[in-house]
Formats: structure tokens, C-alpha cells, sequence
């Protein structure tokens, strides 16, 4: 399990939230979600399988673990992620699924933010590498916009119904990290969740002022 100083991971802590989601830990609990999210998968797509991947024995190293994406504002279970790391070269990798039904409510682009925020600023690591499936244009949009650049497209291609399917590599560093993502770069305190689909306002008192936005929306200028 992932540990900092001030806790593990899989507890609420200032480095497992996000804007919108936190990380924690997967529980049995979880199961029948994270399973119905993978028969609800198509079948005729090869890509992340989210219990199937859970059910994976634990490598040698102990930084390689699970997360479960809840959501900040009524803890919905949404996606998760495994995290595989090689400590002795500072590098690192990560699998990312989201279930359909909350898809394009930028979930997995903040879960991400918040596990390379994490890993690059508590545990040290230099180095965050994906390979991402060539006809995937949504997640090589994604990693795009996080910062990523491509490193390379390896020749093995796989031909699957008239289609040729491709790995792309893609890396972001830890100080490449920090230019593009300057507010994760300092200390973060707790924020209130952007809005997403599933948002719900409170309805505005009688003593409802803005003014309280200023100072959060100013944190991220």
C-alpha cells in the first residue's frame, strides 16, 4: 500500500483528493460494481478490465496497488485504476477505466492528475510511462491534455477484423509535470468538487454571497 506521511492513500487524505473524485483503497464491497462495469464493457474491444485486473496477485514491489475512483460529492464508485511501479529506476505505469454510465464528467482526467500529483511529489518517482491503444483517440486526447507526449509507436502491430491495432507510448516527467499542472505543484488544501453530471446545487440563502469563490478560484490563476 501507498503511504505518506500522513496516512495511506486509500484513507481521505489531502494527496488522495481531487477536484472532482478521491482514491481509496478497493474493497469486496466493490465487486459487483467494478464487474458489472466490465460486462458492460464491449466485447469487441480489448482495454482495461477492472475486477479481472484487481484479482491480480501483488507484485514485489510495494508501491504497486489498486485504487477505487469514488466521486467527492456522494461517494459513487466510478472507475479505478492499478499502479505498477519500478522503485529502483524511478518509473512507473497505470491502468485507468471508467464505467460507461459516468464517462465525459472528467473523472479519470482528475484521478490521474491526483495519482501523478502523488507520485511525483511524495513518493519521488522521475518517470510516468502508459501505452495507449493507437485507434483509442479519446485517451490519447486525454493524456494529451495532462501533459504527455509521445515517445515512440512500436512496430508489432495486431490485425483484428480489418483493423490494425497499435500501441502508443506516451511519458510525462516529474518537472514536466509540475509546469503543466502549476496548482499541484504547491500545497493544496480541501476544495469544493467542480461540477460534473451528477451535480446538485444547494439552493442560495438569504445570506448567499460569492464573494467565498474568490479566494479558491484565485488558488488556480
Amino acid at each position: 500500500m501507498i503511504i505518506d506521511a500522513r496516512g495511506p492513500v486509500g484513507a481521505e487524505t489531502p494527496w488522495s483528493v481531487g477536484r472532482k473524485v478521491r482514491l481509496r483503497e478497493v474493497r469486496p464491497a466493490d465487486r459487483r460494481t467494478l464487474a458489472g462495469f466490465d460486462r458492460d464493457a464491449d466485447p469487441q474491444v480489448a482495454g482495461y478490465r477492472h475486477w479481472a485486473t484487481h484479482r491480480r496477485h501483488p507484485s514485489g514491489s510495494a508501491d504497486d496497488f489498486p485504487f477505487a475512483i469514488e466521486t467527492l460529492h456522494n461517494r459513487t464508485l466510478v472507475g479505478s485504476m492499478w499502479l505498477r511501479t519500478d522503485p529502483a529506476a524511478g518509473w512507473f505505469s497505470y491502468g485507468i477505466g471508467i464505467g460507461a454510465q459516468h464517462r465525459r464528467c472528467g473523472y479519470a482526467a482528475d484521478a490521474v492528475a491526483v495519482l501523478l500529483a502523488f507520485m511525483f511529489e511524495q513518493r519521488r518517482y522521475r518517470t510516468c510511462e502508459v501505452s495507449i491503444n493507437g485507434s483509442n483517440f479519446a485517451s490519447l486526447a486525454l493524456h494529451g491534455e495532462l501533459g504527455f507526449r509521445e515517445v515512440g509507436r512500436p512496430r508489432d502491430t495486431e490485425l483484428l477484423r480489418g483493423e490494425v491495432r497499435y500501441p502508443v507510448l506516451m511519458s510525462i516527467t516529474a518537472e514536466q509535470f509540475a509546469e503543466h499542472h502549476p496548482a499541484f505543484a504547491a500545497a493544496r488544501g480541501p476544495l469544493r468538487p467542480t461540477r460534473g453530471r451528477h451535480w446538485r446545487t444547494r439552493r442560495r440563502g438569504r445570506h448567499w454571497r460569492p464573494d467565498h469563490l474568490r479566494g479558491i478560484a484565485s488558488r488556480f490563476e
